[in-house]
């Protein structure tokens, strides 16, 4: 049953949480985080991205980064901008964004459990990317974020959440992009810690390098540690948990830098191609194309296959059209295609193929919250950036040092 840790949090003073926030490390690149920085010097970026403080030259797995990071925590929790609870709490998170809103739990959550498949994912992670965060995470001896983390609707946990959001909160912000973060902390942290327990299975909604990050950075300590009892602090990472119901996803696209000149004339030989379609799929199956400024739909066949992963718009995708057609056999790996997050919308790709950037724009509909449970149920994985959740987690508002 799952488990979940109250812990003695430093957070920014309510005054300055929105200066120092940010959006997490892997939503953006260097650029981008030195534009999101700049004139911001408590930015939670600088901590999570110190590339940014750094010469352009230096490779973003330079030791140096990994120490700047160290030093720019270490900065920010000396200083009057934060404070650290006198007590373990757990606390309530909400997000709110246009017409969406979900509220969950921040805390602890257990290594051991996600070894042993209580917390279950759903896509690979790349030895890369875990490599950077474990060493972020051990230079720094702390988690910086959170992770996303999905679990059944519980009519007690939704009670005890809705009672915690009568008090003040100790959080209240929106940010430039017009997202409201909301946190309260827990009146009742015991209640909620034995109500989870009765919870058979959480799952990875977002943060799959950090939950495996955390977990090597575990046993690595642990080893070193002859006193290890599994109650240490590094044997926990942070999570804020979502009932399933309260989850939104949005559809992950795809951008195909290069086309085949007869592309058009061997998808219209295999498939019923529809002009003049919208830019947005109305349902599952269903795929929007864009090129030579015009888009193009088409009903994806069910996959050969029978199990749930097989079933995936992006696996229908890849097994009908990116390999057959475009010879892409390894979305994670081809450099022929990029992947563009829902929330920048069908306009991001007919801005991408008028520039002549890219040649083709793929339009999803967005995978379910019900498949993403199939799924890793089932104990399968789906293709490389299946699934983008909005409204994000914000960064660096509760921050977990061991």
């Amino acid at each position: 049953m799952a488990i979940i840790k109250p812990f003695k949090a430093w957070r920014p003073k309510a005054e300055f949480v929105k200066a120092v926030s940010s959006v997490p490390y892997d939503v953006i690149n260097t650029e981008e985080a030195i534009d999101l920085a700049e004139g911001k010097p408590n930015s939670f970026l600088h901590v999570i991205r110190p590339e940014i403080d750094l010469p352009s030259d230096i490779d973003i797995h330079d030791d140096r980064v990994y120490e700047l990071g160290k030093i720019n925590l270490d900065r920010l929790l000396n200083s009057d901008t934060f404070v650290q609870e006198d007590s373990e709490a757990l606390y309530i998170y909400r997000i709110s964004w246009k017409e969406l809103s979900k509220t969950g739990v921040f805390g602890c959550v257990s290594v051991k459990d996600y070894d042993h498949e209580l917390i279950l994912k759903h896509e690979l992670t790349r030895p890369d990317k875990e490599d950077d965060r474990t060493k972020h995470i051990l230079t720094q001896r702390a988690h910086s974020e959170p992770v996303m983390l999905t679990f059944q609707n519980d009519s007690v946990i939704n009670s005890l959440i809705s009672e915690s959001t009568k008090a003040d909160p100790i959080f209240d912000f929106t940010t430039d992009e017009g997202i409201q973060h909301t946190v309260w902390k827990a009146s009742n942290y015991e209640a909620l810690v034995l109500a989870f327990s009765d919870i058979p299975t959480l799952y990875i909604a977002d943060g799959h390098h950090r939950c495996a990050s955390a977990s090597r950075v575990a046993h690595e300590i642990a080893s070193e540690n002859p006193s290890h009892t599994g109650k240490e602090h590094y044997n926990f990472f942070p999570a804020v948990l979502f009932p399933q119901r309260e989850m939104n996803i949005l559809a992950y696209n795809r951008v195909i830098y290069s086309l085949p000149n007869d592309f058009l004339q061997k998808l219209e030989a295999q498939f019923d191609v529809i002009e003049n379609v919208s830019p947005s799929p109305a349902n599952k199956g269903s795929i929007s194309l864009y090129m030579n400024k015009k888009w193009y739909g088409i009903a994806l066949p069910d996959s050969k296959k029978m199990d749930s992963a097989s079933q995936l718009d992006i696996a229908r995708l890849q097994e009908f059209i990116l390999e057959p057609l475009l010879n892409i056999s390894n979305q994670r790996t081809d450099p022929n295609i990029h992947f563009v997050g829902g929330i920048r919308g069908s306009k991001e790709l007919e801005k991408l193929v008028d520039s002549g950037e890219v040649e083709l724009g793929i339009s999803m509909y967005p995978t379910s919250i019900e498949e993403l449970i199939t799924v890793s149920d089932d104990k399968l994985l789906m293709p490389p950036k299946t699934t983008w959740f909005e409204p994000k987690l914000r960064s660096g508002i509760l921050v977990h040092t061991f």
